[in-house]
């Protein structure tokens, strides 16, 4: 039973764009934050400055609130565990590294680049092709564990470059409890020994994860299993300095997979599909990464789409809302296999949310798109009747321009080869006709539909032979909602004026 509140993190680098796996990782922390009542938090982790991309910060805040997950305590919003950039909380981190030196659980290093480049040169091995710094080599290295005392301290007083490393012991099992993955355990023998402290006093992420969840009483931590390697590193240090029993719960959660294996910025490229939540543009390289929400995703859809990457509560239900995903997802349906991500899937999700959701939801992105093709909207009545009938056709929101845009202006071009080989003179009558006949008709789309059948019976036409052409004389081609409904909505005198135009072409 739970009894400590809940308090979940998303923990992410400024270093780049976010990506699937980072959305996914927010989203299920947001879902079991609200389905326990608890607090969800943002924290950036920035202790890594060289790796630092300026607006990458913003990037994910301008992306969290596209989706619609926002965070209950952040950077930008504060409270009462902050700050919540690692970087402003510099000064924190080292009572805890002088901790571990002091009780012997960590070292002191003045191993110098070169040396350490050195090391992984003299130490190879056919056995050990790539050597790490660990508790076979650390004996041989410059560090508190093989200098005196005295040189020691005559390094730190005259201000020699170093770094904190964890000394893991040897040949120990270290084991704990993942939600998804349930027992797992590591031998100590096979961990090298992290810097924990740099040189610059900024903390590596291993000493700062935990320090900073349990500073601010994360209760779980959800996060991607590329991170289960160091997991011994952070069960460690828990035992060190806080104890287990403040662990938070973890869960490693599954990777996503593109075509070749994990889902990779290289395979959007390749197979042309986006791998980031938002357009993103390196600032180094000026390179743009399209992103979902300009590819022309719903928010709804694209979460929706994520919750299932890797879950799924037991049901056929594929569409979720998220308020449906609060009240049914579960942190143990989650597989431990990697869940391979189908754009096409992905495309289904938002056209089933484009047909879901009330047309005034998207109405204002979709009058980008149309605004691209020169159209401005002023009857905004009118504009959403337009996207209530077409919005069966649009998979992406840029497919609205297709689909509409013969609503706001005239086809200039028609698809004459679907109409002229069975054209002939009594359908040109036909239509000079109904173009006398639709003057004084009452123009709604049941009646329009009698009366133009009744015409075309009336004139030894079938239906079928004149439906076709009206159709391309309205919009162009051969597409578009029921033929009527756009009579109706093009009204009187502009679907009169299309009729005329196509006949002095045909």
């Amino acid at each position: 039973m739970q009894t400590k509140k809940v308090r979940v993190r998303f923990a992410p680098s400024p270093t780049g764009g976010l990506h699937l796996g980072g959305v996914r990782t927010v989203l299920y922390n947001y879902l079991f934050a609200r389905q326990h009542q608890g607090d969800f938090i943002l924290r950036i982790e920035d202790t890594d400055q060289t790796r630092f991309v300026e607006g990458a910060e913003q990037y994910i805040y301008d992306c969290l609130n596209w989706v619609g997950l926002t965070p209950d305590e952040s950077p930008l919003k504060g409270g009462k565990f902050g700050p919540y950039r690692q970087s402003e909380r510099k000064p924190i981190y080292k009572q805890y590294a002088d901790q571990l030196v002091a009780n012997g659980q960590a070292y002191i290093a003045f191993d110098t680049p070169e040396e350490l480049e050195r090391m992984r040169v003299d130490f190879k091995t056919e056995q050990n092709p790539s050597p790490q710094y660990d508790r076979t080599v650390r004996n041989k290295m410059r560090n508190s564990l093989t200098l005196s005392p005295d040189e020691v301290k005559r390094l730190l007083e005259q201000g020699a470059r170093h770094v904190i490393r964890i000394k893991m012991p040897e040949n120990e099992t270290i084991r704990f409890t993942d939600m998804i993955r349930g027992e797992v355990e590591f031998n100590s023998s096979l961990v090298d020994d992290k810097v924990l402290l740099k040189a610059d006093g900024m903390p590596t992420y291993h000493l700062a994860v935990v320090v900073d969840d349990y500073l601010m009483e994360i209760s779980h931590a959800f996060r991607g299993e590329e991170w289960l390697p160091s997991s011994p590193v952070h069960v460690l240090l828990w035992e060190y300095l806080f104890g287990l029993d403040k662990m938070p719960q973890w869960a490693h959660l599954p990777l996503i997979l593109g075509p070749q294996g994990k889902l990779s910025k290289r395979d959007g490229a390749k197979y042309g599909f986006p791998v980031f939540a938002m357009n993103w543009t390196d600032p180094k390289t000026s390179e743009l990464t399209e992103g979902f929400r300009e590819r022309g995703f719903l928010p709804e859809a694209f979460i929706n789409m994520l919750a299932l990457l890797g879950w799924n509560d037991g049901t056929e239900q594929e569409l979720f809302s998220k308020e449906e995903l609060v009240e049914k997802f579960s942190i143990e349906r989650v597989h431990s296999g990697g869940a391979r991500f189908d754009f096409e899937k992905a495309k289904w999700f938002n056209h089933e949310w484009i047909k879901k959701l009330p047309v005034s939801s998207y109405a204002a992105a979709v009058k980008t798109y149309l605004l691209q093709k020169g159209i401005t909207i002023t009857d905004e009545t009118r504009f959403e009747k337009v996207l209530e009938l077409v919005k069966d056709r649009a998979t992406l929101l840029p497919d609205f321009a297709e689909q509409a845009v013969f609503f706001f202006r005239a086809p200039t071009a028609w698809d004459l080869d679907a109409v002229k080989p069975k054209w002939n003179e009594a359908k040109t009558q036909f239509f000079q006709s109904v173009i006398e006949k639709f003057k004084p008709a009452d123009w709604e789309t049941v009646i329009l539909e009698s009366n133009f059948k009744e015409w075309a019976s009336a004139a030894g036409l079938k239906p079928g032979e004149v439906l076709l052409p009206f159709r391309v004389m309205l919009v162009g081609g051969k597409f578009g909602p029921h033929v009527f409904d756009i009579a109706a909505l093009l009204g009187r005198e502009e679907t009169i004026k299309r009729i005329q135009r196509f006949l002095q072409e045909v």
